[in-house]
């Protein structure tokens, strides 16, 4: 695979163990271009100590995806600098720690509201802003991160409600920008050590169970999830668009034999 001359925008790097910063990585590996946004000063120096280790520095802007001035914003600038945009990486989300408790007739209107925000309604708002460079450079990839919304994961709640809006957006986009070869499509990852999973309650619990209950006997490393993701933002995933491709060691097709720890 060659991406070279391929320019990506990947949202969501919070530290070296992020998803999103081992697809930067795997894009980087693969020729592409990379360009970095942060949510805000709090996280920026944890941002540019990674965009620092790449020579040259990757490219960063500051940008709160909720906040729609400042998205198209970012947008502006990125195409004054830029030609074109091959695709976005949207893997942010947020729901406030107590809603990831058992309990959803508990969750506030507020912490619903805002979970949906950032993330499930947020992909509206990038695909959107994102659509004229995508233009630009003939079409375009968009994907976002997803966890297994089939089935009711009891320390995930609000947040397994909002990933499951998340994927259904994922397929009205798909639908849309279809026309245009705007492709847009979910990864599904099994269990992943990250800063998000850290506010699972028992997610070592998950962790463990997953891995014994795979077919491969394992979990999925953060590379292999940066893989996949490679291939979907690549011409060699042209056909593909709308769909929820897992990467999770076979788990999701296993049903559950009663001894979840989750």
């Amino acid at each position: 695979m060659s991406l070279q001359g391929k320019i990506y925008l990947v949202l969501g790097v919070a530290n070296k163990n992020s998803i999103a910063w081992a697809v930067t990585e795997a894009l980087l590996r693969e020729g592409a271009q990379v360009i970095l946004t942060y949510q805000s000063e709090r996280i920026k120096d944890r941002v540019t100590e990674l965009a620092t280790t790449i020579n040259p520095p990757l490219p960063m802007f500051e940008m709160d995806a909720t906040d729609t001035e400042a998205v198209e914003r970012v947008f502006a600038e990125i195409g004054r600098k830029y030609s074109h945009l091959d695709g976005v990486v949207h893997s942010i989300a947020y729901a406030p720690k107590e809603d990831l408790q058992p309990g959803i007739t508990r969750t506030p209107s507020k912490n619903f509201s805002l979970a949906m925000h950032v993330s499930a309604y947020s992909l509206v708002e990038i695909t959107r802003a994102a659509m004229p460079m995508f233009e630009k450079a003939g079409g375009g990839s968009v994907i976002t991160m997803t966890y297994d919304t089939s089935k009711v994961i009891p320390n995930y709640n609000l947040m397994g409600i909002a990933k499951a809006t998340l994927e259904q957006i994922m397929r009205y986009l798909a639908w849309e920008g279809g026309p245009k070869n705007v492709r847009v499509n979910a990864v599904s990852a099994g269990p992943i050590k990250t800063l998000a999973s850290r506010g699972i309650s028992n997610f070592s619990g998950m962790f463990d169970h997953a891995a014994k209950k795979a077919p491969m006997g394992r979990n999925v490393t953060v590379e292999e999830v940066a893989n996949l993701s490679v291939f979907l933002l690549s011409p060699l995933s042209s056909g593909v668009t709308g769909q929820v491709i897992y990467v999770d060691a076979g788990l999701s097709i296993v049903g559950d034999d009663g001894t979840s720890t989750a």
